[in-house]
């Protein structure tokens, strides 16, 4: 992780701000509507070096640690909550591989990641196996000097348009202790996607099943040993639930400063809804939960920085916190607009629908009071 001054951080978030507002914002609503899939866009935030924010730099990352990821994170998210989680799950693939890749599959894979010519995908959820991972039954079979894939993936961000992906199956015992993880590349005989998912938001992103009918591969696409595939996927999740909650602050604050805006146009009883002390209480509330939430963000993401002992705990209790905050923030601001916060062409709406899903990805918020509870129960 390189070291970033105060002046470094400012003009990282600078150039993030001014990409959000001039490549994001501007079409969210579009894509959104379309439900398309912005590769070009996507492409140029790589140019930016947004491909690999936490990703070593002898292989072309940009070397931060997770405090700046989450400040670049949350920027990006007020240009588009639904981009700005695709490209935080695109990091924590590209990561994994660097962090946990032999120095062959550094070198193939994650320079291609950075630019974000190649896209990444994330592949653990089954149908059947959702907050109870471990209980996962993709199979790999070995055979000589490969393994057999077989099995589906549900609900994988860039499936389809995704180079590669990182899947964890099942190699040995039931539980944990089985799985392994292995990266398996688009193209392969066997490998097949789902039609896209009909969603509620996170429209301009694809949302299919993987699917795996015997698909081989090398015994060298093991990722990081056999048997250590859940270890590494909860590793991976400390920081994907670290991403999500940095989005949903994004997404929040971007329907906050609307509403603000908002209620100083709009005038009722001849004074503007601004003066209204019952407005007045709700945007103190807004403004405490996000910034209570932010400080939540940030110490976790120190602590994932200083490989804690807590860490993933302080990440569990950040993910719950900011992302029903961000949901409750921009819903209240979908409010604060009366009837106008329910029709498309104000975007609230769509933040609202992109910020739910966020209460139930990279772990359900019931599994993060699971994960708080028993480490306090515990201590």
């Amino acid at each position: 992780m390189s070291m970033t001054t105060t002046e470094e951080r400012h003009a990282i978030l600078e150039a993030v701000r001014d990409f959000a507002e001039a490549e994001l914002a501007p079409h969210a609503q579009e894509w959104d509507q379309a439900k398309h899939f912005p590769r070009d866009v996507i492409a140029r935030a790589g140019e930016v070096g947004l491909g690999g924010i936490y990703v070593r730099e002898d292989v072309g990352g940009a070397g931060l640690g997770r405090s700046e990821a989450v400040a670049i994170f949350e920027e990006l998210a007020k240009g588009d909550p639904s981009i700005a989680a695709y490209i935080s799950i695109h990091n924590m693939v590209a990561w994994m591989i660097d962090c946990y890749g032999t120095d062959a599959q550094r070198r193939e894979w994650v320079p291609r990641l950075v630019t974000m010519g190649d896209l990444g995908g994330y592949c653990l959820t089954e149908p059947g196996a959702g907050s109870d991972a471990a209980a996962l039954t993709t199979s790999a079979i070995r055979d000589g000097d490969e393994y057999v894939l077989t099995g589906v993936k549900q609900f994988i961000s860039g499936a389809g348009e995704a180079s590669v992906y990182v899947v964890m199956a099942r190699t040995g015992e039931p539980g944990a202790r089985g799985i392994t993880a292995f990266i398996v590349e688009n193209g392969l005989p066997g490998l097949s996607f789902g039609a896209n998912e009909k969603k509620m938001g996170w429209n301009a992103q694809p949302t299919r099943q993987v699917i795996l009918d015997e698909v081989r591969v090398p015994a060298s696409a093991v990722l990081g040993g056999e048997g250590q595939g859940f270890k590494i996927a909860m590793k991976a999740l400390n920081g994907g639930r670290l991403n999500i909650a940095a989005c949903s602050l994004g997404g929040a604050q971007w329907a906050l400063d609307q509403a603000v805006r908002y209620v100083h146009e709009r005038f009722t009883f001849g004074e503007p809804l601004a003066e209204k002390q019952s407005v007045m209480f709700a945007v103190a509330d807004m403004a405490t939960e996000l910034t209570a939430a932010r400080a939540l963000v940030r110490d976790a993401a120190a602590a994932v920085d200083e490989d804690a002992p807590d860490a993933a705990v302080q990440c569990a209790m950040a993910k719950r916190f900011a992302t029903d905050a961000g949901f409750a923030v921009a819903n209240e601001a979908l409010q604060l607009h009366g009837g106008y916060g329910y029709l498309q062409d104000y975007g609230i709406e769509k933040v609202v629908r992109d910020l739910r899903v966020h209460q139930i990805l990279e772990g359900t918020n019931e599994i993060m009071r699971v994960i708080v509870g028993r480490a306090v129960l515990n201590d």
